[in-house]
């Protein structure tokens, strides 16, 4: 993923109104109404969040009759999981040495009784 889509998708995962909004997605697909009722903001402020959702590649937004149905789109939360990756690696492998030295630490000094 490169430094500019990375940038555009933590950006719209930035918002916590955004967020709230994907994890009601991982449900399922939801309307724009069903998206905007538990919010107290208008249906126009609710389209422009789910806009730079959509830019960012995060949802999509299909057509059904006369209504349209957002969708969750995984592929730039794998990126992002994927970016992290090596950052969990990192603290992991920190977290266990920093865990072997405190046992270290809990062991009685050699020749000591």
């Amino acid at each position: 993923m490169s430094p500019d889509r990375l940038s555009t998708t933590f950006a719209a995962l930035a918002d916590p109104t955004r967020r709230a909004i994907l994890a009601r997605l991982a449900t399922g697909e939801a309307t724009v109404n069903e998206l905007a009722a538990p919010f107290a903001m208008s249906l126009p402020a609710v389209s422009k969040h789910l806009k730079v959702l959509e830019h960012a590649g995060l949802i999509s937004r299909g057509r059904s009759a006369q209504w349209r149905p957002c969708r969750l789109e995984g592929e730039s939360l794998k990126d992002v999981a994927l970016w992290l990756e090596d950052y969990r690696r990192f603290f992991d492998e920190s977290l266990d040495r920093l865990g072997d030295y405190l046992q270290e630490l809990e062991q009685p000094p050699k020749g000591s009784k």
